[in-house]
């Protein structure tokens, strides 16, 4: 089932990812950029296009930060679709398949900077 927690700064998403690569390789993402299969990105269905998550493989704790460029999965049983590369790496690529927990590390800010969960200061308008 997907959890998620009420706090924006701390929160956790649980779900199936999946993986999409060569069918989709050089085509226009949701974000614009060409699909790189072996880039290290991801398609979500609700958080902002060019927001950083970690992503951890559940079923054998391996890691990885990855780029929010794409909108799905089409199958709404599943949270997240990685490119092939980054299902490599958190070492489901055989399976298809695999349990995840995905935290947001920094979302996008309208100057193009990024605005980090490391300082939550940072969403606050500032003040004289």
């Amino acid at each position: 089932m997907l959890k998620a927690s009420a706090s924006v700064a701390a929160s956790s998403q649980f779900g199936v990812a999946s993986w999409y690569g060569a069918e989709f390789q050089g085509l226009p993402t949701a974000s614009g950029q060409p699909f790189d299969m072996d880039g290290m990105t991801c398609a979500h269905r609700q958080l902002p296009l060019g927001t950083r998550i970690r992503v951890t493989n559940l079923l054998n704790a391996r890691t990885l930060v990855l780029k929010v460029t794409d909108r799905g999965p089409a199958v709404a049983s599943r949270v997240l679709d990685v490119s092939m590369g980054a299902a490599k790496r958190l070492g489901f690529l055989g399976a298809g398949l695999t349990p995840v927990r995905i935290q947001v590390m920094s979302y996008p800010h309208s100057n193009g900077m990024l605005l980090s969960q490391a300082n939550p200061q940072a969403l606050l308008p500032l003040t004289n």
